[in-house]
């Protein structure tokens, strides 16, 4: 079983679980998904909407019980389990938040059910913003578990700080290969509605103040990228105020430079998005890892990532693309030196090498054998 988010709510965690799932299926175990029926409160959730309008998935069954804040549902959740005596149960970990019902629901689960083993994969530990009662919260969920898998050495060392000899391992996160194919530049070009003369550097995902958009944004006020053909897609829905990059953007004159979609970007479209680019930027201020990088090896895109926590270990430099300071003038610098000359087929060789560590079956194999 595997406690966590999943269909009709959406995101990376709810994508990641269902793949999850599916790869557990395919080595031959049964699995099912237990996730949220309220997984954040409205005034924790800074985006539209928490669910997907998409289809269903229609291979894995979900299991709809957990409310974040409704303790009755942490204890029938936990009872629903254990009554089935799984082998193995796993859950996700992101945010202090959910350590009071996850933390809840795995010791109830250990009390009754002696034989089924724990493990928690700790997406993030330390939290990328400030969360009141960070610690005792972490120390609740994470002395609930038998087990550990992290995903970043950046997590595992801040998982030592709580437990300083875990029973851990780092499992690289798996490849994101379940948004389809590259399609011809030119259809994904149209289909976006974009300008087929330019290039474009994406973006992508939530703009949350870790993920560094105005890093980006001030690298792009470098005077070199003016009368220039390059582009910075931005497509993502705003989890922070947008007051802070408007005025970046008002301030260098950028509006010319930029395409804006600030709206979630459905899975069914996430394909078009990585074909239409040629560069993906992730100029993070802080990081443990980040999915993006495993959808941009999937698509086997150029990465530019700022040195930050996992990043460095998931963007090597000068073989997938560039790791470089967080400062505009570093990242304005590598933009221009893929462009100006030519790098993408260079990258590639690299890239096709790099993705060949992230293996869905290795996950599934540290799951089960921690």
């Amino acid at each position: 079983m595997i406690v966590g988010p999943a269909y009709p709510l959406r995101g990376g965690l709810a994508t990641f679980n269902e793949r999850l799932a599916r790869a557990f299926l395919e080595s031959g175990n049964d699995c099912e998904l237990i996730s949220f029926s309220l997984q954040y409160p409205k005034v924790l959730f800074p985006g539209k909407t928490q669910f997907s309008d998409e289809a269903p998935p229609d291979d894995i069954f979900i299991h709809t019980s957990i409310n974040s804040v409704g303790p009755l549902s942490w204890f029938k959740t936990a009872k629903y389990i254990a009554k089935r005596k799984p082998d193995l149960v796993i859950f996700r970990y992101w945010m202090p938040f959910m350590a009071p019902a996850l933390g809840t629901i795995a010791r109830i689960i250990r009390k009754k059910s002696k034989k089924t083993k724990l493990v928690a994969i700790t997406d993030n530990i330390i939290p990328h913003e400030k969360f009141p009662f960070s610690k005792p919260l972490n120390s609740y969920f994470l002395n609930s578990f038998h087990a550990f898998i992290t995903m970043s050495e950046t997590v595992m060392s801040d998982l030592k700080t709580f437990i300083p000899n875990p029973r851990a391992q780092l499992c690289l996160h798996p490849l994101y290969d379940n948004f389809g194919s590259l399609v011809p530049r030119t259809q994904a070009v149209e289909k976006l509605q974009l300008n087929p003369n330019h290039q474009y550097v994406l973006f992508f995902g939530f703009i949350r103040k870790y993920k560094g958009l105005d890093l980006l944004l001030e690298a792009f006020a470098d005077p070199r990228f003016r009368n220039r053909s390059i582009r910075l897609l931005i497509a993502g829905e705003f989890y922070d105020s947008p007051e802070h990059y408007n005025s970046l953007i008002e301030q260098h004159q950028l509006e010319d430079l930029i395409v804006r979609r600030h709206e979630f970007i459905p899975n069914s479209e996430v394909a078009d998005y990585f074909s239409a680019s040629d560069l993906i930027a992730l100029t993070y201020h802080s990081a443990t890892q980040s999915g993006v990088t495993q959808v941009a090896y999937h698509f086997e895109k150029t990465m530019l990532a700022t040195n930050v926590g996992g990043l460095e270990e998931t963007v090597p430099h000068g073989k997938v693309g560039y790791c470089v300071e967080k400062t505009p003038i570093a990242i304005a610098d590598s933009i221009l030196d893929f462009f100006d000359n030519q790098r993408e087929n260079e990258f590639l060789e690299g890239i096709q090498e790099e993705k060949k560590k992230y293996s869905w079956d290795n996950l599934v194999s540290a799951l089960q054998k921690i």
